[in-house]
């Protein structure tokens, strides 16, 4: 299993993307690549090619299922794993971000003192471990 590196994150939430980005970098020990919205994802990530994707659902112009539809179409992403973050985890909801693509879905508010585990044991699940 290769091991989880480099971690793409979207987020619109100021707030929510220091913590997220803070904790995964100095705590997880990830190398953290961040776009603010999935218009700006689109530009960056393919010249910094993540092993995983996570995606905030809920943003203004393109919201996380979108973006993920539009990043699947970019050279090299098509496979690469993706994680939503959100609030709304309904289990109709939950159901539909798997058929989208998703790989799991992180409950917002995460806790960030386990953010980076919980991560690495659902990498680890859909790798087979």
């Amino acid at each position: 299993m290769q091991a989880l590196k480099r971690i793409f994150y979207v987020e619109d939430e100021p707030d929510i993307m220091a913590v997220a980005q803070l904790v995964l970098q100095d705590i997880g020990g990830f190398e953290l690549e961040t776009a603010v919205c999935g218009a700006d994802a689109l530009e960056t990530i393919v010249k910094f090619q993540p092993d995983l994707i996570l995606l905030d659902v809920m943003m203004p112009g393109m919201d996380g299922p979108t973006t993920l539809q539009a990043l699947r179409k970019l050279e090299g992403l098509q496979q690469t794993p993706v994680l939503f973050m959100t609030a709304k985890v309904q289990i109709e909801e939950l159901e539909q971000y798997k058929v989208l693509g998703a790989i799991d879905v992180i409950p917002k508010p995460f806790d960030p003192m386990t953010l980076s585990a919980q991560i690495e044991a659902i990498w680890r699940r859909h790798h087979g471990e």
